[in-house]
């Protein structure tokens, strides 16, 4: 790789996003539970730029909030007159810098920072080049703008698909848009371009056609240059990015039984030797320890699962549940803001939030903490070694000592001393024959209409 020079980035997200038909911005529409702009800007980050500015038009405050502590800079695009255009917005943020600029698309978020590296370093081989370009071979060509080349990787033409003839609509290299430029080249360039072609824009590309020093292309895979203009092309982005990482984890050491059916989040972490059956779901910020199971149609969120640890079948683990080694989640059970510590089991038909439950403890079936009370959240806090019959009602703020034993059925309100037993119902009283009296009276009085 060639010495690192300064680097700032120029995203541009000024479209308009008609085709997603939302309120939201076209870029904060989320890819694997990621907003696609922070997709791309987490990737940039990974270059240390000085500088980043994002370009926008309409919905700057959305935008200006998303990217908030990201080091990025908003500058606004008023008038939709091209790229050209839009990435001159970008001149007063980059005042005094100087190095190489990369300039990308807030709507095509999968652009590895192995490819941007690739692109900065091509720029600077040293055989003075104007410009890279990223170019991309697609299934089908259909509009986009196509570039020819010496067959060397040296650029003799682009065109936009509106622009070009049949010879050149039959080139199957196409351009991503993405380019790296030297900053004391790229203003002084985008001055000289003009807006003589179909759409009456400003094209970024025709900074390649000036004359004087040459450009060249770098080609990547047609995947990781995919944008995003719709609701299908966006479902689209989401399903190749969701097959990547299927295939990363399988090489990891993870078991998925029914990959299709698996769906990750952008920061989703798995151990080795981890099982995934079918029909899971992971929000964001999950991490799962060597060793765990995750059973079919479960949901986790926000979540750490221990080693060893077993969740589901049709759990869901809400942020801020945190399951230790080798405990247990079953089926129809959620867990929100609650320990369980090492061993302890919510097997079924259970809901524990706002909770602490010791290691060893064991949850009947049905068993809640209730832990709102419609104004306030409180804790409930179980010990070690702990039983809980089955249908309980735990009502917080309330510990249940170590070792203790809280009788099925008990709508606990008070603290419940270790290894105590605790059983809150009305005494069981018998009435012998009297069903056999009542259904005969019931009889009687049928009859008698």
């Amino acid at each position: 790789m060639t010495a690192t020079r300064p680097l700032a980035v120029i995203i541009l997200a000024a479209g308009q996003g008609t085709r997603m038909k939302s309120a939201k911005h076209k870029v904060l529409h989320p890819v694997a539970g990621r907003p696609m702009l922070l997709h791309l800007l987490a990737s940039v980050a990974e270059l240390r730029p000085e500088r980043q500015v994002v370009v926008v038009g309409a919905g700057r405050e959305q935008v200006e909030a998303a990217v908030a502590g990201t080091g990025a800079v908003i500058a606004v695009q008023e008038q939709q007159q091209g790229t050209g255009h839009a990435v001159a917005q970008a001149h007063d943020a980059l005042a005094g810098f100087a190095g190489d600029i990369l300039i990308l698309y807030g709507d095509v978020p999968l652009v590895r920072t192995e490819t941007m590296r690739a692109m900065l370093d091509r720029l600077n081989m040293g055989d003075e080049l104007r410009a890279v370009v990223l170019g991309f071979r697609p299934e089908d060509a259909g509009a986009y703008g196509r570039i020819i080349t010496n067959g060397q990787g040296i650029i003799g033409k682009m065109v936009e698909y509106k622009d070009a003839d049949a010879a050149e609509r039959a080139v199957t290299l196409c351009n991503s848009g993405l380019m790296a430029m030297r900053s004391t080249d790229l203003f002084v360039l985008l001055d000289q371009i003009g807006n003589h072609n179909a759409a009456g824009e400003y094209y970024l590309p025709d900074i390649v056609m000036l004359p004087g020093a040459q450009s060249a292309v770098i080609e990547t895979e047609a995947w990781e240059v995919a944008g995003v203009n719709s609701r299908q092309e966006q479902a689209m982005i989401e399903a190749a990015w969701q097959d990547r990482r299927r295939s990363e984890v399988m090489r990891d050491g993870v078991t998925l039984i029914a990959p299709e059916t698996v769906f990750f989040a952008y920061d989703t972490q798995l151990g080795r030797d981890v099982l995934v059956e079918p029909n899971v779901v992971f929000g964001p910020g999950v991490k799962v320890a060597d060793n765990a199971v995750i059973r079919a149609f479960s949901h986790l969120e926000g979540t750490d699962v221990g080693q060893g640890a077993e969740i589901g079948p049709y759990a869901r683990l809400r942020p801020g549940a945190n399951i230790g080694a080798e405990a247990k989640v079953g089926n129809f059970v959620e867990i929100k803001k609650a320990e369980l510590n090492e061993g302890a089991k919510v097997n079924h038909l259970s809901y524990i939030g706002d909770a602490t439950i010791g290691a060893g403890a064991n949850i009947g079936a049905g068993t809640i903490t209730c832990n709102y009370d419609g104004f306030f959240k409180y804790r409930t806090e179980i010990g070690a070694g702990a039983f809980i019959g089955s249908n309980s009602a735990l009502v917080a703020p309330v510990k249940i000592g170590a070792g203790a034993i809280v009788g099925a059925g008990s709508v606990v309100t008070r603290d419940v001393e270790a290894e105590s037993l605790c059983l809150v119902r009305p005494a069981q009283e018998g009435k012998p024959g009297w069903a056999a009296r009542f259904r005969a009276g019931m009889q009687a009085r049928k009859a008698a209409k």
